[in-house]
């Protein structure tokens, strides 16, 4: 099964892969890797979810920008690769949450995006994982994902 069948099956598609917000690209390749840069909860051009998780969000909330994200995440590596066949595997993700001060649920919130990406890729989203906590990120935007992956050759 495909990942789009498999999106899919989840009542998802991908977006069209959103342009950077400044001056850099959203993807690049280094030999076998891809490094796509800070992905936001963007949806037709504007960020979906603002504000900080535990404050004007609820955790619920960040789970759901994490995984909007994440679904940015793989129309930026769909959109460089021409699809997901060279993709080998995810092998890091950093999941920055803008969140208030005293809330420490910025794993559950990023577990969101992992998720999706297991569901979708199956054994090609195993991944090494960090989570962090900021008071405030790019475009008001409750999360941001930084993701290297790893692919075949041509």
């Amino acid at each position: 099964m495909t990942v789009k069948q498999k999106l899919a099956e989840l009542g998802l598609e991908l977006p069209v892969a959103p342009q950077p917000l400044g001056a850099y690209t959203a993807v690049s390749e280094a030999g076998n890797l891809l490094f796509i840069s800070g992905q936001v909860p963007l949806v037709d051009g504007k960020v979906a979810y603002a504000g900080r998780v535990g404050e004007t969000l609820t955790l619920e909330d960040g789970r759901n920008a994490a995984r909007v994200t994440a679904l940015n995440v793989l129309a930026q590596i769909e959109r460089h690769l021409g699809g997901f066949e060279r993709l080998h595997h995810i092998v890091r993700v950093e999941g920055h949450v803008s969140c208030a001060d005293g809330f420490y649920d910025q794993p559950a919130v990023i577990d969101a995006a992992s998720e999706l990406f297991a569901t979708v890729l199956g054994e090609k989203a195993g991944h090494a994982r960090s989570a962090f906590s900021h008071s405030q990120l790019p475009a008001n935007s409750a999360v941001i994902l930084v993701v290297i992956a790893q692919i075949l050759p041509e």
